[in-house]
């Protein structure tokens, strides 16, 4: 039996990506796939460390963007070899709330940093490990805008400027263009229970194993 695929969700802020990782984890459930579900920054209790001081240390406002890259690829070494690898080695399909494209959108694109340093890094970071599909749920700055207005406090990420965020979704539209067969840019502006439905069809098509109730 082949492997169970290593899906990766992307978007920026407010785009629904976080919404329909949890829709195909309750379908997985429904039939019988067995699977995992992690995010970044996080998903190890050092990542989570590390989460908690990207996003809401109170002298973060001070951080580089230089030690921003660093901190991100620290957290998703150590996913990669404690969580993600040992999951899919045990037949498990892995769905991750970001991975190193998220790097080199933000870090890379809309921080500027060096791209072919991000790039570098994002491959020390992962090694071997790279999704078999990735879903960019796109929206616009004022969609995105819109939807971020929560009751609790924004993290450092939620505060940037749209320019911020423009040069975030030029960025992955970018990443489609040059990946198209792992990366799917799929319209975020959309109903949830459409786009749910687009993101199965996908997955259904490229990885039959999913549609196989693996407890039967």
């Amino acid at each position: 039996m082949p492997r169970l695929p290593f899906i990766t969700f992307e978007g920026s802020e407010g785009s629904g990506k976080s919404t329909q990782v949890q829709r195909l984890a309750a379908r997985l459930e429904r039939s019988g796939v067995p699977y995992l579900v992690t995010r970044e920054p996080g998903g190890t209790p050092i990542g989570e460390t590390i989460r908690e001081l990207l996003q809401f240390a109170p002298h973060n406002s001070a951080m580089t963007p230089e030690t921003e890259l660093l901190l991100f690829e620290a957290s998703r070494s150590q996913l990669v070899r404690e969580i993600i690898k040992p999951a899919l080695e045990r037949g498990l399909c892995v769905i991750a709330d970001r991975f190193f494209d998220s790097t080199t959108v933000y870090q890379g694109a809309a921080r500027k940093l060096d791209r072919e340093m991000v790039q570098r890094l994002n491959a020390f970071a992962v090694g071997d490990c790279v999704p078999d599909i990735t879903f960019v749920l796109d929206v616009d700055a004022a969609t995105a805008a819109l939807r971020m207005q929560k009751p609790r406090k924004a993290d450092r990420m939620e505060q940037q400027p749209a320019e911020f965020y423009e040069r975030v979704r030029e960025a992955y539209h970018e990443l489609a263009a040059h990946e198209p067969k792992r990366v799917v840019l799929i319209d975020g502006s959309r109903d949830a229970d459409q786009i749910e439905n687009q993101i199965w069809e996908t997955l259904s098509s490229r990885f039959p194993a999913l549609t196989t109730n693996l407890q039967s």
